[in-house]
């Protein structure tokens, strides 16, 4: 059985990647792997929050499904996650960085305690995590927690640190059993108490001449002009990393035998939309249909995945069954994405559903051609999950507009592909929520 190794960065834009496009040297490491392995242009998260894509991608359903639709919810412990499934056949499973998934706000909060072992989702043979690392640590320096629930200091910047707990794992096995080893970066996601994104220092003069994503520079740039350079320093740390993680595997015999998969929760905006749905000077960097937030980097090496550049929709919800395809086991028909290797070979059309919170009660989809999202203005965003009746709130054709500056939503010569977008998203909503709703 092949290891799996699984690399999650937090609220990473694709185009911080060489792979993607960016002209700076940010990710020489994962450029090589993706020019060895699968690259995706067009992988999408299935929620642009931390906590809700977390458990998501634990569980292989929507978020709505289990209840956990934003941050502050813990993964119900009934749930049969990824790590439960790899237990279940002989799998070491081991879990290194930011969890946010254990604790329900204001009732059972583990921000900066221990997580006991019930709620770790099934991770049972290593773990040095934190539920909100950003709470327990800076850019430098925090402490995480191990499986018997000591805190464990560190020093030093902290992708490094996480790192070096990963390293610690594969140096240290003394099995022959195969591993799902989970890598759970915070980079780069800004630090919550100081506003700002904190990259290793000299980030700032190493990636001075930056340009802006078009997206970011079109809406005015947002706090990025400000916090870009930091925000790539995130991107190169997380990079030499990668590359510290694999000289290991290839040290310790195991590369050839490991797939790897490097993706994020999802992308960030600057503070560049929702501007009109919530209130001025608020922190917000995702919880919006736009691909800035929700288009992922997402790279797949080893197991045949050898395909190169690819343009088919595949969504942070298809990794669950991805996952348990590479490891043998059927998926569970519980999980509502489809196995990737799947997907590579049908012929099914480009669409991905995404479910928002906190900013909005919305959905959205994404087509080859047009993004078109959906609210309900009467439900509260952090208290509703549903709502039987939504509103049309974006429409972007993204062949003239991919920039997604110009929202159609009330332009008449668009009517016709408004019937056609509304009947395709109650669709979506049916096949993943079971719910019947009206776009009103």
């Amino acid at each position: 059985m092949k290891n799996i190794l699984f690399i999650f960065s937090d609220q990473q834009r694709q185009d911080t990647m060489g792979c993607y496009g960016q002209n700076l040297n940010v990710t020489p490491n994962l450029d090589k792997l993706a020019e060895e392995g699968t690259l995706f242009e067009n992988s999408f998260t299935a929620q642009p929050v931390c906590g809700p894509a977390r458990a998501c991608l634990q569980t292989g359903k929507y978020p709505t499904q289990i209840g956990a639709f934003k941050n502050g919810i813990s993964l119900p412990t009934k749930e049969k996650t990824m790590a439960k499934y790899l237990n279940d056949i002989g799998y070491e499973t081991a879990y290194v960085g930011k969890w946010h998934l254990a604790s329900d706000d204001g009732i059972e909060e583990y921000h900066t305690t221990a997580i006991p072992e019930n709620k770790r989702g099934g991770y049972k043979d290593y773990w040095m995590a934190s539920d909100i690392l950003e709470f327990t640590s800076h850019g430098y320096d925090g402490f995480v927690f191990n499986k018997d629930m000591e805190k464990i200091d560190f020093k030093g910047y902290r992708v490094d640190a996480m790192t070096d707990y990963a390293i610690s794992y594969l140096n240290n096995r003394n099995t022959t059993n195969p591993f799902f080893l989970f890598i759970s970066y915070i980079e780069p996601h800004h630090q919550n108490d100081r506003r700002q994104y904190e990259g290793p220092n000299g980030s700032k003069e190493k990636f001075k001449d930056f340009k802006l994503p078009k997206d970011i520079e079109a809406l005015g740039g947002g706090d990025a002009q400000k916090e870009y350079a930091d925000y790539l320093g995130c991107c190169n740390s997380l990079d030499y990393n990668v590359g510290r993680i694999i000289e290991t595997l290839k040290a310790n015999g195991e590369f050839e035998n490991t797939v790897i998969i490097y993706t994020s929760d999802h992308g960030c905006h600057f503070k560049t939309r929702n501007r009109d749905l919530i209130k001025p000077g608020a922190d917000d960097y995702k919880r919006s249909c736009h691909d800035g937030v929700i288009k992922t980097p997402l790279i797949i090496y080893g197991d045949n995945f050898k395909y190169g550049r690819v343009n088919k929709f595949v969504s942070l919800i298809d990794l669950p069954p991805t996952i348990l395809k590479i490891a043998g086991i059927n998926p569970s028909p519980e999980m509502q994405g489809t196995p990737i290797q799947d997907k590579l070979i049908n012929r099914d059309k480009n669409i991905t559903f995404i479910q928002i919170s906190e900013s909005i009660v919305g959905r959205a989809i994404r087509t080859d051609k047009f993004k078109y999202c959906v609210f309900d203005p009467t439900k509260n965003p952090w208290k509703d999950s549903y709502s039987d009746n939504y509103t049309p709130l974006y429409l972007y054709d993204l062949e003239k507009d991919p920039l997604e500056t110009t929202n159609l939503i009330n332009d008449s010569e668009y009517t016709n592909i408004l019937k056609i977008l509304n009947k395709e998203i109650t669709k979506q909503i049916f096949k993943y929520e079971n719910k019947v709703c009206n776009i009103i």
